[in-house]
């Protein structure tokens, strides 16, 4: 089910108020917090299963196996100590049964997310390696919706009950609601246990503050999927399909365009994710903080699906060591062994976040080059220049930040025409293919109509979006603009922007398909 599809605007108000009638029922608090939890998981698999049913097997087997490992785990006395360096790697002494328990359901889930997702792409791969056809090995099912989102929020709460950062649950129900809770079941964030799941096992109630600032997040949400996205995506499948006989500047305006597609596809998901869990008093981890206006690469990735990049740092890049590695005593050389590891430990942390989009090189080839812009940056320890807000108590960036702004904008460019295209080959041919005689003639546009309502939309996001930079979302418009009914005049306006000017086609969000 589409967020931005008729089902969705009757399925959502139903769901609430079942929900909330379940949390104002005259029974003990109890009882009403397991309806409740059990409502949720009914609620999120009719969502789940209303694009494929079977599929709904899999989402249990992996709630059920993490439940199940996070018990197991914690049968088994262990202790786990820390170092006080947070980014130095810790030291685990454990027996073998609680270790066996984790590696059993992380071979388990990402196995799940091989089959599905990797299997026919390394099947292909090894049969071009070696000459040899392989089509009768492929299995050419169906990647289900947001099992690479999911299966992570299983893992992490097994990793975080391993090490001790929390306890694990017995109720079956909560844990089942934390895995497969609906406004983030299919494209994150990726929550972390030890924040959703204790929402779960806590007696809730109406925030109409809270509920209000939801609905504002989705409107911003649906603007930018329904105005923003969709309707770039018209002009950027258009060029895309014809890239070859196009200009060079057309294919600039393309790539440019296709970088506020899926912000404003991905993004926008979010914001009407987070926004509908407030409605049922649920708080989700934010998941972009306005990344084009980043003034290097590292500030960037900071700022860009924040959820999926502080996965990997937690459970991937600091057991690796991070940016401050252990180096044995025995080195000869610990000054170039520490850079070695610090090189190593980088490109890892890209390539597989490259990875965990799809199995194309184009995603892993993408990973290397944030690898390769993100890598002076950390080895001059510049990595955490930028950690406040950009012109922070100012209307307007300095030009410095401005110039600073715009190249971070212009490498993230690049790195989107990697991501879109189909092949390295082809992303090539089109970056090529923007370094023409004819960059700077007049690019190519669908019509007037079209146009001019982009552009519009566009400023408005991008204006925004600035004003309140230092906000959740950029509708959180009560501390900017006081007058109520000019916030209102806001509001309405968006819906008849979205009316006159949005694509109401339900095209799927882009991350459905990682």
């Amino acid at each position: 089910m589409l967020f931005n599809s008729f089902e969705f605007a009757i399925f959502l108000p139903i769901v609430f108020l079942i929900y909330w009638a379940i949390g104002y029922a005259h029974i003990n608090d109890r009882l009403k917090l397991r309806l409740q939890n059990a409502f949720v998981v009914i609620a999120s698999y009719v969502f789940y299963g209303w694009w494929d049913w079977r599929f709904l097997l899999l989402i249990a087997l992996t709630s059920f196996c993490s439940w199940g490992s996070g018990l197991l785990i914690h049968r088994t006395p262990y202790t786990i100590h820390h170092t006080q360096e947070s980014h130095t790697p810790y030291t685990i002494h454990h027996t073998l049964k609680p270790k066996f328990w984790l590696i059993a359901n992380v071979v388990l889930n990402l196995g799940i997310l091989a089959i599905f997702k990797y299997y026919d792409f390394f099947v292909s791969e090894f049969g071009q390696l070696f000459g040899v056809s392989t089509d009768s090995l492929l299995l050419r099912i169906i990647l289900p919706v947001g099992i690479s989102f999911y299966t992570f929020q299983a893992l992490s709460y097994s990793i975080d009950v391993y090490r001790k950062k929390m306890e694990p649950t017995k109720d079956i129900i909560a844990f089942f609601a934390f895995i497969s809770f609906f406004p983030q079941l299919v494209a994150g964030p990726i929550e972390r246990a030890t924040n959703l799941l204790p929402q779960f096992q806590t007696n809730r109630r109406f925030d109409y503050n809270q509920a209000v600032d939801g609905m504002r997040q989705i409107l911003w949400g649906l603007f930018k999927k329904i105005v923003i996205a969709d309707n770039c995506a018209t002009y950027v499948d258009q060029i895309w399909a014809t890239y070859d006989t196009q200009s060079g500047s057309t294919l600039l305006l393309a790539a440019v365009l296709f970088t506020f597609q899926i912000y404003g596809d991905f993004s926008g998901y979010s914001d009407i994710a987070i926004g509908t869990a407030k409605l049922f008093g649920i708080k989700l981890m934010r998941n972009f903080n306005n990344p084009y206006f980043s003034r290097d690469i590292a500030e960037f990735w900071r700022r860009w699906h924040i959820s999926l990049t502080t996965w990997f740092r937690d459970y991937v890049y600091i057991p690796l060591g991070g940016s401050r590695p252990e180096v044995p005593a025995s080195v000869k050389n610990p000054d170039s062994y520490k850079k070695w590891l610090i090189v190593r430990n980088t490109f890892v942390i890209f390539l597989l976040s490259g990875f965990w989009h799809g199995a194309n090189w184009t995603f892993i080839a993408w990973g290397a080059y944030h690898a390769l812009l993100f890598l002076p940056l950390i080895l001059l320890g510049k990595n955490r220049k930028y950690t406040n807000q950009v012109a922070e108590g100012r209307l307007f960036p300095t030009w410095k930040e401005f110039l600073q702004i715009l190249l971070t904008f212009a490498l993230a460019v690049i790195g989107w025409i990697i991501f879109r295209a189909e092949t390295i080959t082809q992303a090539w041919d089109f970056f090529c293919g923007i370094f023409t005689q004819n960059l700077l003639c007049c690019p190519h546009i669908i019509s007037r109509e079209y146009c001019i309502p982009l552009v519009c939309a566009l400023a408005i996001m991008l204006v925004m979006e600035w004003l309140n930079r230092a906000e959740n979302h950029g509708l959180a418009i009560n501390k900017t603009i006081t007058i109520q009914w000019i916030r209102r005049i806001i509001y309405f306006g968006l819906v008849l922007y979205m009316v006159y000017f949005g694509r109401f086609s339900y095209n799927q969000f882009i991350y459905f398909q990682f």
